[in-house]
């Protein structure tokens, strides 16, 4: 029973210890975004605060944490209050899909854990946008439904052949099986289409509808201020953050300790940072007819490949 206790205990402080690493992550992304954004623009990022800024995202987390909480006087409180909340826990839980080799939870079903919580994210996204009573964010959540169920299919079309490949929900197998050769070399196409995906499911640029400034005044945040904000912006680097490291552990060769290992996970960041201070935004009707019309045959085609490569193999 002792030992029992001691586990639950080591595991729960692995935990915390990995949420702190996640959050300071997704504080130096948010530097690193501002930063490469200030460089494609010709211009300076934050280098005020600290040394060449390297604190402006802990000061910044001080300043929206500590202004006064507003909400609109018309909204559903409740669900306008803890929307941002439930998004922030969702985007961590996660987290517990990294195959360590030691000591946290294990997932032998640790892809469907992964779409489960990716399919939930959507609700706090409509909750937010509805509850504020403003008819730009309600218009915000919407576009986002309509965007990530859409890509949500399309992300689950690609992973499926690589799922087909390892014939294993465990992302530890992906590793193993990577050994010789990267799947990214295996499945070109597919892995350009994951990663596309990928920023439609997360509301980033060039597919950030949901938060249309030059339409939407924002979008489905307009009405957040202070902690709320802080909560929503979190949880959407905390899941670039995570996309980032599927991407790696997927194609770029599966989970290792090493450096190399993070080198990729920051190299995969820095391309949604990239396309962002590149591309511009899409048109809406295109946006659909990318996911229906182009990666829903093309992941539909390569499914049914590589499942005929798999019996071939066998």
């Amino acid at each position: 029973m002792v030992l029992f206790l001691n586990d639950i205990i080591l595991i729960f402080i692995g935990l915390l210890i990995l949420l702190l690493g996640v959050l300071i992550g997704v504080a130096f992304l948010t530097l690193l975004e501002r930063k490469v954004l200030g460089y494609i623009q010709i211009r300076k990022g934050p280098n005020k605060v600290g040394l060449t800024g390297i604190l402006q995202p802990f000061s910044d987390a001080v300043k929206l944490f500590t202004k006064e909480q507003t909400f609109p006087i018309n909204s559903n409180y409740f669900c306008y209050y803890y929307s941002p909340v439930f998004s922030f826990v969702l985007s961590l839980m996660l987290w517990m899909l990294i195959p360590y080799y030691f000591n946290l939870v294990s997932f032998s079903l640790g892809m469907l854990f992964f779409f489960c919580c990716t399919s939930l994210g959507v609700y706090t996204v409509m909750i937010a946008g509805w509850s504020s009573n403003s008819n730009y964010s309600l218009l915000g959540g919407l576009r986002s439904v309509a965007q990530t169920i859409s890509y949500e299919v399309s992300l689950a079309l690609i992973l499926m052949s690589s799922i087909v490949m390892v014939m294993d929900f465990s992302l530890f197998n992906f590793g193993v099986y990577q050994n010789m050769v990267w799947f990214l070399f295996i499945m070109f196409p597919l892995s350009l289409s994951l990663l596309s995906s990928m920023m439609a499911e997360t509301n980033r640029t060039p597919f950030d509808f949901a938060e249309g400034e030059s339409e939407l005044v924002s979008g489905f945040n307009v009405e957040y201020s202070s902690g709320g904000f802080a909560l929503i912006f979190l949880a959407e680097y905390s899941s670039i953050l995570f996309m980032s490291m599927l991407f790696v552990l997927i194609y770029l060769g599966g989970y290792e300790i090493n450096f190399f290992f993070y080198l990729k996970l920051v190299f995969v960041s820095f391309i949604f940072i990239w396309v962002r201070g590149t591309l511009p935004r899409y048109r809406y009707d295109k946006l659909m007819y990318l996911s229906w019309k182009s990666y829903l045959p093309v992941s539909l085609n390569f499914l049914l490949f590589y499942m005929g490569l798999k019996i071939f193999l066998l």
